[in-house]
């Protein structure tokens, strides 16, 4: 499971309150349309799910994208301390190459939205910020802003060290290319087939000043337990399951949902095949589901159930439930709970059907 599939805590959406303000954007503005309120950013224990967070980016790029570097005054804002448990470890650690490690496998626990992709040779290490199930109005942004984030840690942890050789971005040059100069510590380079951020092998082998072995392990079982955690309470399918189930009669088809989520369809589709499901199949997962409990729990006839389910037919909600159902259609499944008996799947019950 990604980072970008994961609940994570509230501390980046404050921060990025915290910009918008430096920039005159009120949190009201900033938080419009997220369903997370000024008082909740001040939670430490909050969860947010990653597309209340994508809209609050979405916010800021829509109220702020002329600001040059706007993406990269974000992430230098996230020192290691907003990362919690995980900042702890990354801080604890020996070396910068083992708090690049545990960050790696800790990830879901950062509040990434694009994937890293590391390569090592002799002299540096190489990290490709890969943002493809990014939108692409948010891209820059995104980019921007963990690639910001990764610099901001790094003068945290070792201000000393001489690890950033190079920053890459695979987007055409701005207009002020002095204002990511000025925000970076060195000139990036513009146009470049991949974003990427490029640090000194050698720098990142030197001992850390706050390294400590005890509290690094403790640091780190936290957040394993933290992740186990999330884990049971998301995924990508999990939250299209609970929004269908939120909007059963009107039932978002694959590109609404996928819009909602910041997401493009052909990414929403890659990322449930990756947790082994479909869309349709989510969808039929919740209509059976709702059809069970309507049919046993209430008395509505079978094409008010059907309109329930976001059916305008009765016969396709038929048709669909015994597909379901290998053939008992939903009368004949509603007869055998009342009568006490399995209403598993079985052949087509005898008795007349109504539509």
């Amino acid at each position: 499971m990604a980072a970008r599939d994961c609940e994570r805590g509230v501390a980046s959406m404050r921060i990025m309150a915290e910009l918008g303000a430096a920039h005159g954007l009120s949190p009201r503005a900033c938080l419009a349309g997220t369903g997370v309120y000024e008082r909740d950013l001040e939670d430490a224990s909050a969860l947010v799910a990653p597309e209340q967070e994508l809209k609050m980016v979405r916010n800021l790029v829509g109220a702020l994208g002329k600001v040059p570097a706007l993406g990269v005054e974000a992430g230098l804002r996230y020192h290691f301390t907003a990362f919690g448990m995980l900042g702890l470890a990354m801080a604890a650690s020996p070396n910068a190459l083992s708090a690049l490690e545990i960050a790696l496998r800790y990830f879901n626990l950062t509040f990434a939205f694009t994937d890293f992709l590391v390569a090592r040779d002799d002299a540096e290490t190489t990290i490709t910020i890969d943002d493809g199930s990014l939108p692409p109005d948010l891209r820059r942004f995104v980019v921007e802003r963990d690639i910001g984030a990764l610099v901001r840690i790094q003068r945290d942890l070792c201000p000393h060290l001489p690890l950033l050789r190079g920053i890459a971005f695979a987007f055409p040059p701005p207009a002020n290319e002095a204002r990511y100069a000025a925000l970076l510590g060195l000139r990036p380079q513009f146009g470049a087939p991949r974003s990427v951020i490029r640090l000194c092998n050698a720098g990142l082998l030197q001992l850390l000043p706050q390294a400590n072995a005890i509290a690094r392990q403790a640091a780190e079982e936290q957040c394993r337990l933290l992740l186990e955690r999330r884990r049971m309470r998301s995924g990508l399918a999990l939250r299209i399951r609970e929004r269908l189930l939120r909007e059963s009669a009107h039932m978002p088809d694959m590109e609404t949902v996928a819009s909602d989520l910041c997401l493009t369809p052909r990414t929403l589709r890659r990322r449930l095949d990756d947790e082994g499901t479909t869309f349709s199949a989510i969808r039929d997962e919740v209509r059976l589901a709702l059809a069970e409990e309507l049919l046993s729990m209430t008395e509505l006839s079978i094409g008010e159930i059907a309109g329930r389910l976001g059916y305008a037919d009765p016969t396709c909600f038929t048709n669909a439930f015994k597909g379901w159902k290998d053939g008992m259609t939903p009368l004949s499944w509603r007869r055998h709970v009342e009568a006490g008996m399995p209403a598993i799947a079985g052949g087509r019950a005898p008795e007349a059907e109504e539509a």
